[in-house]
């Protein structure tokens, strides 16, 4: 297809050229506007006596995260925890690297459970894989312990008549949270702008207790007054 004069435009199969291309020009892209450079693969592998493969991951690391790609297990050798030491040894490994989280996404027929009774929390899902099945996301700390993380659903309500210093309110809160182990994973906003809803995830109640005494936060929260944003706050988990 022809799109101008001496340029054209195909449309192809596996182009190996192509992706060795891409991968090189948006790792450049990538380190130059992140100012990290560090990116490396990672690696696990697992051999019986005879040298043949029983167990293996692949993944990556990158400034402070790290990352699984694919995990597999030999049919007649699941169910001996190969598995869990495949995670065990790449979560050591990226510490070792430096890295304080890693990242890893599962198909709903693959292995969602496994991820999460190692400690990893659903961070997202897509919906419509081949044959109704879900793509889960996940996350995990190494630098805290999982199971005494905390997630919130916050129903923040906007006072109609101060709805732009509501909003810039929230702005400067939820820029607070990462100084107490916070994450927003999600905000969302109505069309008029006069509620959001606020998905968080602590690492520890700790932080979210110092995140709600914060001097900042209440001092801004104070000088709103009457104008305050209205905030139900519900504690949930993942089913």
């Amino acid at each position: 297809m022809t799109v101008t004069e001496g340029t054209s435009l195909r449309v192809l199969g596996k182009d190996e050229d192509l992706a060795a291309r891409l991968d090189a020009e948006l790792t450049a892209f990538n380190n130059q506007a992140t100012g990290v450079a560090d990116e490396a693969e990672l690696a696990v592998r697992v051999t019986d006596a005879d040298g043949e493969l029983v167990a293996g991951l692949t993944g990556w690391s990158w400034g402070t995260c790290a990352g699984i790609n694919m995990v597999w297990v030999r049919a007649d050798r699941r169910g001996e925890g190969w598995g869990g030491r495949l995670l065990a040894a790449a979560e050591q490994e990226a510490r070792q690297r430096g890295c304080t989280e890693i990242s890893v996404a599962s198909f709903s027929f693959q292995a969602p459970g496994f991820y999460r009774r190692h400690g990893y929390l659903d961070t997202g899902r897509r919906e419509g894989i081949p044959g109704g099945h879900v793509d889960h996301h996940f996350w995990k700390s190494l630098v805290t312990d999982p199971a005494a993380a905390v997630r919130l659903v916050a129903l923040v309500e906007l006072p109609d008549d101060a709805v732009e210093a509501g909003q810039r309110y929230e702005d400067t809160v939820l820029a607070l949270l990462p100084r107490h182990g916070g994450r927003l994973e999600r905000r969302l906003r109505t069309g008029d702008g006069c509620a959001e809803v606020h998905v968080i995830r602590f690492d520890t109640r700790a932080g979210y207790e110092a995140f709600l005494a914060d001097p900042e936060r209440v001092a801004l929260r104070a000088g709103l007054g009457d104008a305050a944003p209205q905030t139900r706050v519900l504690e949930v988990h993942e089913v």
